[in-house]
């Protein structure tokens, strides 16, 4: 019998599937193929074989190897009778499975329109359960925290639309941070800079404040619904013990720690650093008022752990409680806290806490610094290998992990407000670069919604009470569409992550139970990411007469794979009473401007007419026409294909007085 050889396959432009492969003389040794990996064990092997490498189980009745590459899983298997016995049937059988390899990886390279094509139409089966009886936990919009370095792009033109946009996804419950409030400058902004001139000293030495910056910029927040994260920071340069150089010129190509200048150094006076916040705090008190002042949050500094602060540990510590003398001098009923550390569950994180519960505090003599939350920073890591970025989303949840793990080690800490300052994939928004390549694209999105599910997971294990997750990510002017900075709109069109906000924010009410057959347990994500097999699973919360279901099929490496069939099983929906679907979709082709900016030979600069089609694009679609469903019983199956890196919403909407009862947790 003649074996078709890669010749063969290439002329007649089709994929193997369970053919013999010129693999041998006389057909001694066979390869099939199992077709398209999804990551996940393989029975020919007994477990996944690392791409590349071959893997020899032990034989039994017979010998064979599996080869995982580019079109799948193959395996060579030797005929009992002749076994692996000698040393040259040992070596051949090892040269045709490399053989085997090399032949995948070149149909995928004269072919990659097959390999897309069977791994984009053959999708692999998810079950999800939604028990709509069953609640979990009061829905907690963690997710309404967000930030960015630059305060003076919340003047703006795109930076005000912005802020408006974030605002009415839950009015006056949207939380705004960032740095520089106190630096001394123009106010013009610049990539990770900012300025208010709010401090300066007369020739006296006499203090001077001016709260027309500052006041331009919450007076912003205050217009579009939405609360200020207060960061006291940074340091006036007539207060810096080092004031020379002062304001940075930093870009995506300079050295990240050429940021820290003047600004970051300790206060030459602290009593005039908290007289500095007592005014100011004063002055916002009789601007916006006791009732708004009181659902602010207050904190001091940056990251002070790291370059941020150009001090010593014990000399922030002294900076921090003078900061908070002057905030609640002005007003008592200010929520405080801190210490929006990087790097997680820190030994700087653990001695803060203890300087606040049992310290002596440098400004009162008092023992310890009033903590009403406490904050710190999560990051991933992407890395950029074999062509393609690879997300980290292991090591923001272990950063999480660790510092839920030291706040529950403080038992007078149990029931204190957690948020997590900075929650982000990467840790520089402004920098640039292949491994930051996700951020146009839906991944941003799958990546947030998928991570935010296992924040409730952590912290429920935890017993922490989460308060909020920040997302580092705002708009920068003046820079070309889609460049790759870690950004929710460019040149004032919305990227895919902020159409994840705005699924999040029609969820409310309570949380409720939810399974799937793919979810991967908590554990194997702190442990090895997502990257065996992806994760597909789900969110659900219920509020009067409306259940949402919040679903995302993610993986750690931005590759193309197959799409999930899911099966979606309702229980507790009103029986016999119309309830009306809309779903909602965030993949390649919907709610994504950067798709369609592609398909117009990514133009820059945008004429008129092409940023309103952008901006129309960029808008939350839905993936079908709105459907009414009635049902005999309280039960309901919807199915659908969820691509990989993708996000669906099911809102499910019916008559608010046939809302079902809710079973309590025990």
């Amino acid at each position: 019998m003649k074996h078709p050889s890669l010749g063969d396959y290439l002329k007649n432009g089709r994929l193997p599937a369970a053919d013999e492969f010129g693999c041998g003389q006389g057909g001694k040794f066979r390869a099939s193929l199992h077709g398209p990996v999804r990551n996940e064990p393989t029975k020919p092997t007994g477990r996944s074989a690392a791409a590349g490498r071959v893997f020899v189980p032990k034989p039994v009745s017979r010998c064979c190897a599996s080869v995982t590459g580019p079109l799948g899983v193959f395996s060579l298997i030797a005929p009992p009778k002749t076994g692996l016995g000698t040393k040259t049937d040992r070596l051949r059988f090892f040269s045709q499975s490399l053989r085997v390899l090399l032949c995948s990886w070149m149909l995928t390279l004269a072919y990659p329109e097959l390999i897309n094509a069977q791994s984009q139409t053959t999708g692999f089966p998810v079950v999800i359960q939604v028990n709509a009886l069953d609640r979990v936990a009061p829905w907690n919009p963690a997710w309404r925290f967000f930030g960015a370095d630059e305060p003076n792009y919340a003047t703006t033109p795109n930076g005000s639309a912005l802020l408006r946009e974030l605002g009415a996804l839950a009015p006056g419950n949207v939380y705004f941070r960032t740095h520089n409030l106190l630096n001394t400058g123009n106010g013009l902004p610049a990539l990770k800079w900012g300025s208010t001139d709010a401090y300066q000293e007369g020739s006296n030495g006499q203090a001077v404040y001016d709260w027309t910056l500052l006041d331009g910029i919450f007076d912003q927040y205050q217009k579009s619904g939405i609360q200020p994260y207060v960061e006291i920071g940074f340091m006036p340069q007539a207060l810096s013990i080092h004031p020379n150089p002062y304001q940075h010129h930093w870009t995506p190509h300079s050295s990240y720690s050429s940021i820290y200048t003047g600004w970051a150094y300790p206060p030459r006076d602290y009593s005039r650093w908290s007289e500095l916040v007592y005014q100011w705090t004063r002055h916002d008190l009789d601007r916006y008022g006791s009732t708004n002042l009181s659902h602010w949050y207050w904190e001091t500094w940056n990251e002070p752990n790291i370059g941020y602060w150009q001090g010593k540990r014990g000399d922030f510590f002294k900076l921090h409680d003078y900061a908070i003398q002057g905030v609640l001098r002005a007003f008592p009923g200010a929520r405080v806290g801190g210490p929006d550390s990087a790097g997680g569950g820190t030994p700087f994180l653990r001695d803060f806490l203890k300087h606040c519960l049992y310290g002596t505090n440098a400004a009162t003599g008092r023992i310890g610094t009033p903590l009403d939350f406490i904050s710190f920073h999560a990051k991933g890591s992407p890395v950029y290998t074999n062509d393609h970025v690879r997300m980290g989303i292991s090591s923001q949840l272990r950063n999480m992990d660790s510092a839920f793990k030291i706040i529950a080690s403080f038992p007078a800490l149990t029931h204190t407000p957690v948020v997590i300052g900075e929650s982000d994939p990467d840790g520089c928004a402004a920098c640039q670069g292949d491994a930051l390549g996700y951020r146009n694209g839906s991944l941003y999105a799958c990546y947030t919604a998928a991570t935010l599910a296992r924040e409730y997971e952590l912290a429920d294990r935890d017993g922490i009470c989460l308060d909020g997750s920040l997302t580092w990510a705002f708009e920068f002017e003046d820079t070309p569409p889609f460049a790759g900075f870690r950004v929710l709109t460019t040149d004032g069109i919305d990227l895919p992550v902020l159409n994840v906000f705005r699924m999040l924010a029609r969820m409310r009410g309570n949380r409720v139970k939810v399974s799937s057959s793919s979810q991967i347990p908590l554990t194997d994500i702190l442990r090895r990411g997502v990257r065996i097999q992806p994760d597909v699973s789900a969110l659900a919360s219920l509020d009067h007469g409306q259940l949402c279901v919040l679903i995302w099929h993610y993986l750690d490496d931005d590759l193309p794979g197959p799409p999930a069939d899911v099966t979606l099983h309702l229980h507790g929906l009103p029986a016999a009473l119309p309830v009306t679907l809309r779903h909602f979709r965030i993949d390649e082709n919907h709610s994504n401007s950067f798709t369609a900016w592609k398909a117009m030979n990514s133009p820059y600069p945008l004429s008129p007419s092409q940023t309103e089609s952008l901006r129309a694009a960029s808008q939350l679609a839905e993936l079908e026409s709105t459907k009414t469903i009635i049902s005999t019983q309280s039960d309901y199956t919807a199915q659908f294909q969820l691509p990989r890196e993708a996000v669906s919403l099911l809102v499910f909407s019916w008559n608010d007085s046939a809302q079902p009862a809710q079973k309590t947790p025990q």
